[in-house]
C-alpha cells in the first residue's frame, strides 16, 4: 500500500463500502431479485452533486496504483496472484473502458438521474444500485443476458 500513498491514490474507500459481495444466484433467482429491488426502491427528484466522473477517476487511480505495485512485484522476481496477473496483462481493456466513459458521458451527467432516497444508497443514482447488485450476486460477473433479464425483470416493476 505505500506505493498507493506515495501516488496519491484515495484510500477512503477501502474500508468503507461493503465488498460486492453477496449471495449467489441462479438465473431465474436473478430476474426475482430484479422485480424485488425495484420494488424497494423509492426516487426522488433532490440534486446532489454529481459524483460520476470524480469517482471515475478515483478508481482509475487506485488500480494504476495497484498495477505499479504488482509490477514492482514482478520486477524484483515475487510472485503474484492469477487475479494479479490478469490486471497486469488486461489493464488495457479497463483504460479503454475509461476513456470510452469520458468521452460518452458528459460532465453533469449523472445531476440528471432519478435518486434514491432510502439508506444505504440514498443519494446516489437508482442506476448505481441497478447496476452493482448483478455485479454482487453474480460473483463479479456478469453477462449480457443475465444482465437483460435481470433489468428486464426490474422493468416489469417500475420503469
Amino acid at each position: 500500500m505505500g506505493t498507493l500513498q506515495r501516488n496519491g491514490a484515495p484510500h477512503k474507500y477501502a474500508g468503507d463500502e461493503p465488498p460486492l459481495r453477496a449471495e449467489l444466484f441462479s438465473s431465474d433467482q436473478m430476474e426475482e431479485h430484479g422485480k424485488t429491488l425495484a420494488g424497494s426502491h423509492r426516487v426522488g427528484v433532490s440534486r446532489a452533486p454529481d459524483q460520476l466522473l470524480s469517482r471515475l477517476r478515483e478508481n482509475e487511480s487506485v488500480l494504476r496504483g495497484a498495477c505499479d505495485l504488482l509490477s514492482e512485484a514482478v520486477t524484483a522476481n515475487r510472485r503474484i496472484a492469477p487475479a494479479g496477473e490478469w490486471l497486469l496483462d488486461n489493464f488495457y481493456l479497463i483504460e479503454e473502458q475509461i476513456h470510452t466513459a469520458r468521452r460518452h458521458l458528459p460532465k453533469g451527467y449523472s445531476r440528471g438521474l432519478p435518486r434514491l432516497i432510502q439508506r444505504p444508497s440514498a443519494g446516489l443514482p437508482r442506476v448505481y444500485d441497478i447496476a452493482l447488485e448483478p455485479i454482487s450476486h453474480g460473483d463479479g460477473r456478469v453477462d449480457p443476458e443475465s444482465l437483460s433479464s435481470f433489468v428486464a425483470a426490474y422493468q416489469t416493476v417500475a420503469a
